[in-house]
């Protein structure tokens, strides 16, 4: 990709709207713009961002045997009466009468709707365990959106289900999705803790929440840095570990992700039976697994980054290499970065080519601002010595090497990091 095709147009200063370091860099690097308050519309490089995070959950939910579906964002309120969580959600649902006078709602998740599906589906214990997911839209009426993609009134969402005959494999699948929750969020380049929580509207017994410390994070979390305990209970500071007694950390911290021990709250309610091994009717055992798809992209950047801009982690960057032709109008310049460009995308590498006649200086702020991971620039040295720079935007490490040297050095570093 080009950068001049790219619809990038990054900001100099901070907007004002911005309320968190994340936030600043979504608008800045050009990664959303707002449509209005809580919505917004996802520009080229941040809907690159949102597929290759997308791409790595459907990788870990694959294997976990779970089976991607489908369903409908908009829902019939009468499923939520039946349930009873109309009134628990209460306005923060997007509700209103369709032509036919039927109550409709937007759906800001969907426990009801998979349970009445798999009502209709699944009949025996021949069926079971199934796990089922979807990556999806979904909406909530929030009083005050904040932090752009943190908190919005439109959100994209990963919730999956597992449906199991007896409380065991409820528990194996929850410790299934537990681990590959983990790799989800080490392969997003997240440091994260995992705390035990209250289940609140959802229902059931146990619950995880998965916690990235962030300064402008809305949720606290007491942690423990010598034994790694952590709690998301009102603690009276000064606060002390109830395991080694040392000093409690209060952090700030962003949820990314929700796991929960259903039990059969749903399954009663709408009659999602099956026939068991016995030849009785069983309420099917239910676990609900969320990740806040979106907000993944604020939380990264709340901690992958430094006072130039964004420091993308490998897996989930736009493009992996920016090649950077200081003088474009050089034609030995730019026709070496093109067959950089041309060779890199052949060997199986995301690469933005930066193809604008700017100043070096401003090409330089921008490739910061981005992010991404490496930089290849191509200036005075090039056409002094016909070497190019290779740099790491994380450590801004950087060596000079021969074109036909790049492949090798960038497998090198990949090797290290």
């Amino acid at each position: 990709m080009f950068w001049s095709k790219a619809f990038i147009s990054t900001l100099k200063e901070t907007p004002q709207e911005s309320e968190s370091i994340g936030h600043q860099l979504m608008l800045r690097a050009a990664l959303i713009r707002p449509l209005i308050s809580g919505v917004y519309s996802y520009l080229p490089l941040g809907f690159r961002v949102l597929e290759r995070i997308i791409s790595i959950i459907r990788q870990e939910m694959n294997s976990c045997q779970a089976v991607e579906l489908l369903l409908s964002a908009l829902q019939p309120e009468e499923l939520w009466v039946r349930s009873g969580r109309d009134k628990e959600i209460g306005e923060v649902m997007f509700r209103f009468n369709d032509r036919r006078g039927r109550r409709l709602c937007l759906g800001p998740t969907h426990e009801e709707v998979i349970t009445e599906l798999v009502s209709q589906s699944v009949f025996s214990y021949r069926q079971l365990p199934l796990i089922l997911y979807q990556i999806q839209v979904k909406f909530r009426d929030e009083i005050r959106p904040r932090g752009g993609l943190v908190r919005s009134c439109e959100f994209i969402m990963k919730d999956a289900y597992s449906f199991d005959r007896d409380e065991g494999g409820l528990k194996q699948n929850y410790d299934l999705m537990l681990k590959g929750y983990q790799r989800i969020f080490k392969r997003c380049g997240l440091n994260f803790l995992i705390v035990e929580a209250e289940p609140g509207v959802m229902g059931g017994n146990i619950s995880h929440e998965f916690m990235v410390p962030a300064q402008s994070g809305e949720d606290v979390v007491w942690y423990c840095s010598d034994c790694k305990f952590t709690s998301s209970q009102n603690i009276k500071e000064p606060a002390t570990c109830p395991k080694c007694n040392k000093t409690l950390q209060k952090l700030n911290t962003i949820e990314v992700g929700h796991i929960f021990q259903l039990g059969t709250k749903y399954s009663e309610i709408l009659q999602a039976n099956f026939l068991n091994q016995q030849g009785y009717q069983s309420p099917i055992i239910m676990g609900c697994y969320g990740i806040g798809v979106s907000r993944l992209i604020p939380a990264i950047l709340e901690v992958n980054h430094d006072e130039n801009g964004i420091i993308w982690p490998w897996e989930v960057a736009p493009f992996q290499i920016l090649i950077l032709p200081l003088e474009v109008t050089n034609l030995k310049i730019y026709e070496a970065g093109l067959g950089i460009y041309n060779n890199l995308q052949q060997a199986g590498f995301s690469v933005l080519l930066d193809d604008r006649n700017e100043q070096a200086g401003v090409k330089f702020k921008d490739a910061d601002l981005t992010g991404l991971p490496l930089q290849i620039i191509l200036g005075k040295n090039f056409l002094r010595d016909g070497r190019v720079e290779l740099k790491i935007r994380k450590n801004k490490q950087s060596a000079m090497v021969k074109p036909k040297e790049i492949h090798e050095a960038i497998k090198k570093i990949l090797s290290c990091n």
